[in-house]
């Protein structure tokens, strides 16, 4: 550590902005014979003024209120001083003076922080992972402007109250493309998000204190819409479309429904992806946008004849299928559903699901292939999808029972025989 010489505070009046008798008070830091000089954003008179004392004089109004915030003022500029210095850092007047306003390197703020990970992330995080942060920053900026009064906040201001008071601001604002309130787990997604940023501010040593210590995301769960066997036969048999945008939504829906791939692993698809598997036949081998996991599923008849239906599908891109905006997907799909009167909201997830679901589950495909085909890191991920259908668990107790009937009855005749 390196020690000061000298070290001194003391307040003047700045005579040369003196008016109608009155003048600013200044604090002025001095180490090792070096000035800095901070404005105090007070006012006293220059006749009550005690230059000696360095404070008003003590027999007049004035001097009950600007004398204490004078010495509290002293007091933190000596706090200052004593935390450069356990910090092992160079004690000057100009770091005292950016430490007393905040404005030194430890005074980070959240806007920084979240231009810090954004940066940093871009390596790391997918786009569609990234663009969720970008819109949980806007929240964050809407915030601050409108219920903080402020374009940004200090790190260390951050407070449980903060979060709270975030939580409520969200809950009663609109999503950023609808009309409609945030849902609760929309609400707990930019919680976490926010999160996620507050744990690296933490690791960096930014912010001593977690004001995320208290405070338990709390989501809420909920089964998504998946097409059971009759309604998938029956959006496949679905024809005479009015618009061309309909059908072909339909069927790279349905391509989804026999593949597990999510929407943006179908938009890539392209004709690398399509190789021959262990078995002869054609294979989907690819990385998963979301995790980059690796996902090797063998291509069933139907997803098989959807490709060879649009073979001569071609982009700049070499893409296999012609995919819309999920936004415009999710639109068609909500038409289709109509038409096809399945009374579901279906998205183009819900293609995912069904493939997990009706197609594979439900077909006694074991849970731990159906996890490697969607490219899952983890086993209890696959099982949120893995709804088996009442009619399957009917068909498993059934042949349950009749086993159990036939031990009986094996029982049965050996305490005969045996008699």
């Amino acid at each position: 550590m390196q020690s000061s010489r000298t070290f001194s505070i003391h307040f003047w009046l700045n005579l040369a902005k003196k008016k109608n008798n009155l003048a600013p008070i200044y604090a002025r830091v001095t180490v090792d014979g070096k000035r800095a000089e901070i404005s105090l954003k007070r006012e006293a008179s220059v006749t009550y003024w005690d230059t000696r004392a360095k404070r008003v004089k003590q027999r007049i109004p004035e001097g009950l209120h600007l004398n204490p915030y004078l010495d509290q003022v002293y007091t933190d500029l000596l706090k200052c001083h004593k935390q450069l210095s356990s910090e092992f850092k160079l004690v000057t007047a100009q770091g005292i003076k950016a430490r007393y306003l905040g404005e030194d390197e430890q005074q980070k703020t959240l806007l920084e922080l979240i231009q810090y990970h954004n940066s940093n992330m871009k390596m790391v995080l997918k786009p569609g992972t990234l663009k969720n942060y970008f819109t949980t920053e806007k929240y964050i900026r809407k915030f601050l402007l409108t219920k903080k009064r402020t374009s940004d906040i200090y790190l260390n201001q951050l407070s449980y109250s903060f979060i709270i008071d975030f939580e409520n601001f969200l809950r009663s604002n609109t999503a950023q493309l609808q009309s409609r309130p945030l849902a609760n787990n929309g609400v707990m997604k930019h919680l976490e998000r926010l999160k996620k940023m507050i744990n690296l501010a933490l690791n960096l040593e930014w912010i001593e204190k977690n004001p995320f210590k208290r405070f338990k995301l709390k989501f809420k769960k909920y089964q998504r819409d998946f097409l059971s066997k009759i309604e998938l036969e029956k959006l496949e048999l679905l024809s005479g479309f009015s618009k061309d945008q309909l059908r072909i939504t339909r069927d790279i829906f349905i391509f989804s429904c026999y593949t597990g791939l999510s929407y943006s692993d179908v938009k890539s698809l392209s004709e690398t992806n399509i190789v021959r598997g262990i078995d002869g036949n054609y294979w989907i081998s690819k990385h998963r946008q979301k995790n980059d996991q690796t996902m090797k599923i063998p291509l069933l008849d139907k997803a098989l004849s959807i490709l060879d239906q649009y073979k001569e599908f071609s982009n700049d891109k070499h893409t296999l299928l012609p995919v819309y905006s999920n936004q415009k997907i999710n639109v068609y799909l909500k038409e289709i559903a109509e038409i096809a009167e399945i009374n579901k909201r279906l998205t183009f997830h819900s293609a995912r699901h069904t493939f997990a679901t009706t197609v594979t589950l439900s077909n006694n495909v074991p849970i731990e292939s159906v996890s490697k085909l969607l490219g899952h890191t983890k086993l209890s991920t696959t099982q949120v999808y893995a709804r088996v259908m009442e009619h399957k668990i009917s068909d498993d107790f059934n042949q349950l029972s009749k086993k159990l009937n036939e031990t009986k009855k094996m029982s049965n005749s050996l305490l005969k025989f045996n008699s």
